[in-house]
């Protein structure tokens, strides 16, 4: 029997507010265990929760960068269970009025785009952490951390559209980048900002109903949740093709075994004993309200790409490498709108400058070349001032020294590419000289060598002969 994957995403996003979703305590990551902690974020007798006014803005900006329908009216709800790091024994969240519901976004799927819908996003607190760590006495044992209980969050859960790994992989990178660009969170898996848990099941090829799933939490990297469904996918296929039944339940992925294993089985949401909170009113945002936030929304990724293509005439990979992130985004218009040639300055964004970044494993933000030395270097190439070969040697320069492009050309004494033809037609005659061979063979009918004497003579002047000077030289040298 042929079998199909059915995915849905469930992603925790927490909101980059200073301070918690229902009291004044802060939100900063690292500081000492269980000092970010007051009465109401520990659930203690008599303390109130009071919403966050700037994390139900954030979550609303969210929502609207989603296409998700605003509710006018939504309610938090105690959701009940129990856990060490849960100090309160339910967790506020929304469950039946939620703040937003009927989003989508689009990926790039096989030959086309996919839209992938999004049943909800609602809001909620976040639950402490549970260290596992060995102590003196070698032991492990288990510590709790409370700081995180209260931080504010979002939960976005997708419509169960996702057909496989890789658009799973895909839908999350473009939601990470649309959270990102609307700059609600920080959206950093290493501290938890982000975190996504995957529900997955399989059914026959062309069935509507949905098989049995299995709920894959706690995954810390994008990678990591396309290995876990593939491997959870293989096995449901197993299980269901040896006449077993698949179990539902959560499950954990290890990374280093690469498989998954049971946790516990999988809550239904009577479980948790859903009811409104007591003490909280109900959230309205109001027409009035969602213009003004709707306002906030800046110029989301896809709708950037498009104009910048239809701007600057680069080509749509281009568009999607340079807007990958807002800020290297807004770099290279404030490069391509100082420079001659935006193409230029694309090729030089993608080519020479973010590969030295890669192989420095730093981040554009810190790169000693700005987009105004891009956008100089850019011009310099167009007018034939310099080559290619002295544009690489100067940014080499500017990363040994931690200087801007203007700066070390400055210090290089501004050099320009020579179109001395005098001096360089001494140059190919010296390059024709040590280069017999070759010579006969060009003018026995290998003309490809061409480029072998170009590139003798442009290592001869040290990278500063204009090419295309060189080009024409010998081609009438050689020629004669």
């Amino acid at each position: 029997m042929i079998y199909e994957p059915v995915i849905g995403l469930e992603v925790h996003v927490q909101l980059l507010t200073a301070s918690k979703i229902f009291c004044s305590c802060s939100t900063q990551f690292g500081t000492a265990p269980n000092t970010n902690v007051c009465p109401v974020c520990l659930g203690l007798p008599g303390s109130l929760p009071v919403l966050n006014r700037k994390a139900a803005e954030y979550a609303v900006l969210a929502a609207m960068a989603l296409n998700c329908q605003i509710n006018e009216v939504s309610i938090f709800a105690r959701k009940n269970y129990f856990y060490p790091d849960l100090p309160k024994g339910y967790q506020i969240s929304q469950y039946d009025k939620p703040l937003a519901e009927h989003g989508f976004l689009e990926i790039s799927s096989g030959a086309g785009k996919k839209k992938i819908g999004i049943t909800r996003v609602h809001m909620e607190e976040d639950a402490g952490k549970s260290l596992h760590e060995g102590f003196a006495d070698s032991e492990t044992k288990t510590a709790i951390d409370l700081n995180r209980t209260g931080v504010p969050l979002i939960e976005i859960v997708s419509d169960p559209d996702l057909s496989s790994p890789d658009e799973a992989y895909e839908y999350l990178t473009r939601l990470k980048e649309i959270i990102l660009y609307t700059g609600v969170s920080d959206c950093n898996m290493d501290e938890g900002s982000l975190r996504c848990d995957a529900n997955i099941s399989v059914r026959p090829r062309g069935q509507q109903a949905l098989g049995t799933k299995t709920e894959i939490k706690n995954v810390n990297s994008f990678r990591f949740i396309r290995d876990a469904l593939e491997y959870e996918i293989a096995r449901h296929m197993e299980v269901l093709s040896s006449g077993a039944a698949i179990s539902q339940e959560t499950r954990l992925y290890d990374p280093v075994q690469g498989r998954t294993y049971t946790m516990r089985s999988k809550e239904e949401a009577h479980d948790y004993r859903y009811f409104p909170d007591p003490d909280l009113t109900p959230l309205v945002v109001s027409d009035r309200r969602k213009a003004e936030i709707a306002a906030l929304l800046p110029e989301l990724p896809e709708a950037r790409r498009q104009r910048l293509v239809s701007a600057y005439g680069i080509t749509e990979y281009d568009a999607a490498v340079l807007t990958s992130s807002k800020s290297l985004a807004d770099q290279f218009e404030s490069a391509a709108k100082a420079a001659t040639n935006p193409k230029r300055v694309a090729n030089l964004v993608q080519g020479e400058l973010m590969g030295r970044l890669k192989a420095r494993g730093i981040a554009i933000e810190q790169s000693p070349i700005s987009m105004a030395g891009i956008a100089a270097s850019s011009d310099l190439v167009e007018s034939g001032a310099i080559s290619g070969k002295m544009l690489k040697d100067f940014y080499d320069l500017c990363f040994e020294r931690g200087k801007d492009f203007t700066a070390v050309y400055a210090e290089e004494g501004s050099p320009r590419q020579s179109t001395d033809s005098g001096a360089l037609e001494s140059i190919i005659d010296r390059v024709l000289a040590a280069n017999p061979k070759q010579l006969e063979q060009y003018r026995a009918g290998k003309t490809t060598l061409i480029g072998f004497f170009v590139g003798q003579v442009m290592k001869e002047s040290k990278g500063q002969a204009s090419p295309q000077v060189v080009n024409e030289l010998l081609t009438n040298k050689l020629g004669g």
